[in-house]
């Protein structure tokens, strides 16, 4: 027979879910508005993409990036 070491005791990666899971609620939150902006620009425009849906696109997409790079960065410091 083997000698097993017992499993591990639970890590409490509750604050670090909270995170990742208000990262990805605000994430949504963009995509909706870059999606609202951009049928707003359609609706004015006919199929023509105004500044606007490409400002709304950027900003989703450098939010979501800044916020994936702090919760890199802080992943030690949270357990």
């Amino acid at each position: 027979m083997t000698d097993q070491a017992p499993p591990p005791p639970p890590q409490d990666d509750e604050q670090e879910e909270n995170e990742v899971l208000r990262a990805a609620r605000e994430r949504q939150q963009q995509r909706e508005a870059a999606e609202a902006a951009q049928a707003a620009d359609q609706e004015a425009g006919k199929g023509k993409r105004g500044w606007k849906t490409a400002a709304a696109a950027g900003l989703g997409i450098g939010s979501a990036a800044v916020i994936a790079a702090l919760l890199y960065a802080n992943r030690g410091k949270i357990k």
